[in-house]
């Protein structure tokens, strides 16, 4: 499996119907603190919406939601992986994703057998308050050679100028949140990103169902 290089991630349906029209190619659905009704209804206009432009949707959190709703892909952290029923994930034919920090939770992760491996933070972040320090892209060297075959995402801190380096030492997706979501004009930060991640899109990510 290949993921797309730019990895948008966003909190809002109003994001995806904003951006992905551009050209985004593949995108998280990271929302927090709302009710299940209205989860699921994010989660389905988000999945038309990412439907119509040709855009791998992954649900973060709402494993439950995402199956229910047909999804493809489902992103999952430490904690949450801990509750989930990973059989009830791969029976509906859910592909996975999951976050790890340190040594100890890439253990658990690989252990899941997941689809792909996200690192971070990789450089500073304000997106949320975090125990571990930041990695350094070195580090996504050394993810890389024990994850083997499955796809890396970095994560934490990156902006277009940081691109080349962590697909430098191995990652092979990059995902972005406040540098797009705070930026004066999203719109033109988000071309600047698929400009600068095109040579590293050989290939289209498959989309699945």
């Amino acid at each position: 499996m290949k993921l797309d290089p730019f990895y948008l991630i966003v909190d809002s349906t109003e994001w995806i119907a904003r951006l992905v029209p551009l050209g985004v190619k593949l995108v998280q659905l990271r929302i927090k603190d709302k009710e299940t009704a209205e989860l699921r209804t994010e989660i389905r206009t988000a999945k038309a919406i990412c439907a119509k432009h040709g855009c791998q949707l992954i649900v973060n959190d709402y494993w439950q939601l995402a199956i229910e709703q047909g999804c493809d892909f489902v992103h999952l952290g430490q904690e949450d992986l801990e509750a989930a029923d990973l059989g009830a994930i791969r029976a509906a034919g859910l592909k996975l994703g999951l976050s790890t920090h340190d040594d100890a939770e890439l253990e658990t992760a690989l252990a899941a057998k997941p689809d792909y491996i996200a690192l971070g933070p990789i450089y500073p972040t304000i997106l949320k308050q975090m125990k571990w320090s930041p990695q350094g892209p070195e580090r996504l060297r050394l993810w890389k050679s024990r994850v083997g075959d499955l796809p890396l995402v970095a994560i934490g801190g990156l902006n277009v100028d940081r691109i080349e380096g962590v697909f430098s030492q191995g990652a092979d997706s990059a995902a972005v949140v406040t540098d797009i979501t705070l930026n004066p004009d999203p719109e033109t930060r988000t071309r600047q990103w698929l400009a600068a991640t095109a040579p590293w899109r050989s290939v289209e990510m498959p989309l699945g169902r």
